[in-house]
This record gives structure tokens, C-alpha cells and sequence, in this order.
């Protein structure tokens, strides 16, 4: 059993991290496995070290200890190149040049388990026109999920406690795998990274359980092993919102610096207790 705990660097952990982090910790622990680190520090306009440094602390103080050093997304930008060309030599990946704001004005853009569906205005440029936009516009890259969705057939994944669900990844329309901003996506870097560190349980909250269908389409086109997925319920606060980065009370440096044990509350954690106020939610 190999799980692993995968912060991103761009703000200060807070109680909902902790119990993810619980959770993967303990069940490479009950299962005699390893529990392990990442980093998920590609994004270079926001990632800071002090972050990485808070969340190492974060981790110590709630007892958890990762086995060897942390993994960092970082340095792994090769992989992510190296598969995203894979993807664009099979004719699956194609430029998108459309902002934010193009998309949502357009009146063709549905919605599905991820937020609005991209409405394709892409897809089908010219090779020319591509390779002339390529060269003087800003671009992401989407996968065509229909070519895809086709070339991998059926897919399935393990949910524990919950047996086998079957992946819907042609719902989420072509999303972005490596983005303007950034040399790829949280689907194509955390898939890849998975199978490089041998994960063989991924423990995240169940916000994230949509992601698994592209995670597992991922998977197939790409050759990779499939590991078992637990999707926890999420830490929500007092107004029953899921906790973020901006939640200041419930970060674990607020709590630390107030004096709670950690010890103590990934103890309470483990049994489903939440300090006043908090609750786990299922969305």
C-alpha cells in the first residue's frame, strides 16, 4: 500500500488538508505501506517555499511523517512534456486559443460534473491556421474527448468501500491538459505523478471524485496503471461551505500558533471529530 499526501505550495493548509492527510497516512499505516509526500508546485506565479516549509511543519505537528523526502511536481516537467507530445503525435490533443471570457459568452457551452463544457471552437482549426496561432498566440492544450474517449473504450475504477464505478470522462468535454500558464494540468500532472511514485490507494476529498473519470481515461491512453481511489467527505465551516486556502481561522498555523496539540486533533480527526463549528460534508 502506497498513498500519498499532495499540497500545493500557494497558501497555508487548513483542517480539510489535515484530514485527508490522516486519512492516507493511516491507511498505508494499517496496511504496513509507506505514506508519501508531493509537492504540486508547477504553478510558478503562486507556488512559495515558505508554503512547502508551513505544510512540512504542518505535517510534524500532527505526527504524521512521511517516508523520504517530498517529491516535487517541479521537477518533473519532462514527464509531463514527454506525454503531452504522446498525446499530440496520436492527433489527441489540439491548441485552444479562447479566454476564459470567449467561452463563457459563448451560448453553446453546457455544463457538466466539472463546471462548463468547452464548446469545442478549436477543434477543428486547420493545420495551418494552427501552426500560424501556435506561433503568435497564447494557448492551452484540450483533449479531444471524443477521438479519446473512443480509442480507450470502456473504463472503470475501485472506489473503496464501494466496489467498481464506471468512468464518464466523454461528460467533461475536452478539458485542459497543459494550460497557458503552466506546462500541464492538475488532471495530466497528478495522473502521471501517480503512477511514477507507485501510488496503489490516490485519498482526496470527494470534490475530486468527477476529476477520476478523466484521471482514469489518463490511464488508459497513456499506458499507466490504475490505482484504487478513496474520496472523502470534506471539512466544511460554520456557514457549511468547503474549507479553502482564504479560510484564515481553520488554518493549521492559526490553530498551532493557539496552542491546539496536533496530536490531538488528527486523533479527533481520525474519529470523525471536528473542533466547534466544523463538519464533514459529502457534496
Amino acid at each position: 500500500m502506497l498513498t500519498r499526501f499532495a499540497p500545493s505550495p500557494t497558501g497555508e493548509l487548513h483542517l480539510g488538508h489535515a484530514y485527508s492527510a490522516v486519512l492516507a497516512h493511516d491507511a498505508a499505516r494499517r496496511a504496513g505501506g509507506r505514506f508519501l509526500l508531493r509537492i504540486d508546485d508547477i504553478d510558478g506565479a503562486r507556488s512559495r517555499e515558505a508554503h512547502v516549509a508551513a505544510a512540512l511543519a504542518d505535517l510534524a505537528w500532527l505526527g504524521l511523517d512521511p517516508d523520504g523526502a517530498p517529491v516535487r511536481q517541479s521537477h518533473h516537467l519532462g514527464d509531463y512534456a514527454a506525454a503531452l507530445d504522446d498525446l499530440r503525435a496520436r492527433a489527441l490533443v489540439y491548441p485552444c486559443f479562447c479566454t476564459r471570457a470567449d467561452i463563457a459568452q459563448s451560448l453553446a457551452a453546457p455544463h457538466g460534473p466539472s463546471g462548463a463544457v468547452y464548446p469545442g471552437t478549436c477543434r477543428n482549426l486547420g493545420a495551418a491556421e494552427r501552426a500560424r496561432r501556435i506561433a503568435e498566440e497564447p494557448h492551452c492544450w484540450r483533449i479531444d474527448m471524443t477521438r479519446a474517449s473512443a480509442l480507450a473504450g470502456p473504463l472503470r475504477w475501485e472506489e473503496a468501500g464501494q466496489g467498481m464505478r464506471v468512468a464518464v470522462p466523454d461528460a467533461h468535454g475536452d478539458v485542459v491538459l497543459a494550460r497557458k500558464d503552466a506546462p500541464a494540468s492538475y488532471h495530466l500532472a497528478s495522473t502521471i505523478d501517480d503512477a511514477a511514485m507507485g501510488i496503489t490507494q490516490v485519498v482526496r476529498g470527494a470534490d475530486l471524485i468527477a476529476s477520476t473519470d478523466v484521471h482514469r481515461l489518463l490511464q488508459a491512453l497513456l499506458g499507466l496503471p490504475t490505482p484504487a481511489y478513496r474520496h472523502h467527505a470534506l471539512v466544511c465551516g460554520p456557514e457549511g461551505k468547503r474549507l479553502a486556502k482564504r479560510d484564515a481561522a481553520a488554518s493549521l498555523a492559526s490553530l498551532r500558533a493557539g496552542g491546539v496539540d496536533g496530536r490531538v486533533l488528527a486523533a479527533d480527526l481520525r474519529e470523525g471529530r471536528l473542533p466547534a463549528g466544523y463538519s464533514l460534508q459529502n457534496p
